[in-house]
């Protein structure tokens, strides 16, 4: 995990700071001149407010989840945490399609890009199409690593009278059967999902926080900071709590658990250092800054909105739980639509 951000942020660092001007813009395209909101020395103040803010409410939300078992209400096997849970996932889905993927079309389509190839070809979609199809083949992969890491072979359904469709072989909380083959129960491979949900989520949220904080960091648009204090913290409080539902429930070990909200804790605000330090040299308008940031934008938006609907909303909209029980599932589909529509909301300001 640590690699993985520190792999983003030295592509990003190496992208402004060593790589000539991709395409030729026109120069009003690489200053903010005509901006009366840039301000240097009043946005240094507000970035700063903006790393307390975002990393007091980016730990409330993903830490909550973890503590929700002493909460009767919101216990992990409840009702009232499966509501809560398809909020948030309605606030991923919602950030995907209404802040990210937005975000990159516009960059990608700026007049201050040429017009080949940016204006010829609908480089957002395509990049965010691509991204969901190799989340999905990550996510596959992974699972089928994990699936298959200690497996021995296939058990004959006669000697042991199990449908071997729903054996996965693997290690952990197992039973041992004869001739050295180990079975995992069903219960094993939901956690198992879990487990691969969790990790791919926090990865594409990362990514998308790295941009998020890099972009705020680096803009001395003073206006637009103070709007984007308060969406930011929003959003990062129940994406937060998205993801602690996903730590939740694929049971990790407790410094696993620390490690990954950790990571989400501190990217966007390590995000904004890295912004500010490269503040002198950024230009929101330059045509690098708009591709690299576009193109990273539109790779998020595949992973969240993939992510969302397929490992968050979908597994539990066909698990039994919901299943089992049509009112749960109105009362469900209602939270995501009302996490959906709140980020929408948002995206107003930010």
């Amino acid at each position: 995990m640590a690699t993985t951000k520190l792999v983003y942020i030295l592509l990003i660092l190496f992208t402004f700071t060593v790589s000539p001007a991709i395409s030729t813009a026109p120069e009003h395209c690489d200053s903010g001149f005509d901006n009366p909101c840039i301000n240097k020395a009043k946005a240094l103040p507000l970035k700063i407010v903006a790393i307390v803010a975002i990393l007091t409410t980016s730990l409330i939300g993903v830490t909550s989840p973890l503590f929700s078992r002493y909460i009767s209400f919101l216990r992990p096997d409840g009702n009232g945490f499966m509501i809560v849970k398809c909020f948030s996932s309605g606030i991923i889905l919602g950030t995907g399609f209404m802040h990210v993927l937005p975000d990159s079309f516009e960059m990608l389509s700026s007049k201050c890009l040429s017009d080949n190839p940016w204006h010829k070809f609908p480089f957002a979609g395509f990049v965010a199409m691509m991204s969901g199809l190799v989340t999905l083949a990550i996510d596959s992969i992974t699972t089928s690593l994990y699936t298959g890491k200690n497996s021995v072979g296939p058990v004959p359904d006669e000697e042991y009278g199990i449908d071997q469709e729903k054996a996965i072989h693997m290690v952990g909380h197992n039973h041992s059967h004869g001739h050295g083959v180990v079975l995992a129960t069903k219960d094993d491979g939901q956690l198992l999902r879990y487990q691969v949900i969790a990790m791919v989520l926090e990865v594409g949220i990362l990514f998308h926080s790295v941009v998020i904080g890099l972009s705020l960091g680096a803009t001395n648009d003073s206006c637009t900071i103070k709007g984007l204090i308060i969406a930011l913290c929003f959003h990062h409080l129940f994406e937060g709590i998205g993801l602690g539902g996903c730590i939740l429930q694929a049971d990790f070990t407790n410094v696993k658990k620390f490690l990954m909200a950790f990571f989400f804790t501190g990217t966007t605000p390590c995000g904004i250092f890295l912004g500010i330090a490269l503040s002198s040299i950024y230009r929101d308008n330059s045509p690098t800054a708009l591709i690299t940031i576009g193109l990273l934008n539109a790779c998020s938006a595949g992973m969240l909105i993939y992510m969302a609907l397929v490992d968050l909303l979908a597994t539990e909209f066909m698990g039994s739980m919901l299943q089992g029980s049509i009112k749960l599932q109105i009362k469900c589909f209602t939270a995501a639509l009302l996490g959906c529509a709140v980020m929408s909301v948002v995206a107003v300001w930010a």
